[in-house]
């Protein structure tokens, strides 16, 4: 295993803002935008194809959320055929940590009256991501007086200061360049929130008229 790569190719598709970075000895010499919403699929690998050109790649960053499940799937895929064709390493970040620099909290709207709660101190997840009620969150960031960031709307719970960013490839390049807050290798999975809800079809579904 290549413990200090000269080129990082990063993947980010948490969100509908996606994004694309090579970073090679410590430069970004590719970095473009792949805002796609449900297209990701479509726009995504043009982008990987114009990042491929930059040479060899020795490890790919995917950014496994939390976020959309359709987006961090997506990426994943793209990245384990790319590793496997490539033989590069494939290592797996929580997106959250490339919301910035700096420390902050980074929110986002889990659904079914949830919301998750993370930490980030420069570039580690030292919190979370955990969920919280609408009232727990308020109580949470009551406590908190550091930057909140979300990278979507997120119902009432919204703090008077809340910043809107998105995670960044180039960002999560650099963090695994470093090997910091790396969460998986070579096998990738979306961070779940909440254990996989999977409703098993009717009997009546396999009839055939």
């Amino acid at each position: 295993m290549n413990t200090t790569p000269n080129t990082i190719l990063a993947i980010e598709t948490s969100t509908h803002q996606g994004s694309v970075a090579v970073l090679h000895e410590g430069q970004i010499v590719f970095s473009e935008s792949c805002g796609a919403g449900r297209s990701h699929s479509s726009l995504l690998f043009g982008v990987l194809e114009r990042a491929l050109k930059v040479g060899r790649i020795d490890r790919i960053a995917v950014g496994l959320g939390p976020g959309s499940y359709a987006g961090v799937r997506i990426a994943i895929s793209a990245a384990t055929g790319l590793a496997l064709s490539t033989g590069a390493e494939l290592v797996g970040l929580p997106s959250i940590v490339a919301l910035g620099e700096g420390d902050y909290v980074a929110l986002g709207d889990a659904r079914r009256e949830s919301y998750y709660f993370a930490l980030v101190r420069a570039g580690e997840c030292v919190e979370g991501p955990v969920l919280f009620s609408a009232e727990e969150l308020a109580q949470k960031l009551g406590e908190c007086s550091l930057p909140v960031v979300a990278s979507e709307e997120i119902g009432a719970v919204i703090p008077a200061a809340l910043e809107f960013r998105f995670p960044c490839a180039e960002r999560l390049a650099r963090l695994a360049a470093e090997g910091r807050s790396i969460v998986a290798r070579g096998d990738l999975e979306p961070i779940y929130l909440r254990e996989l809800h999977i409703t098993t079809a009717k009997k009546k579904d396999f009839l055939v008229p």
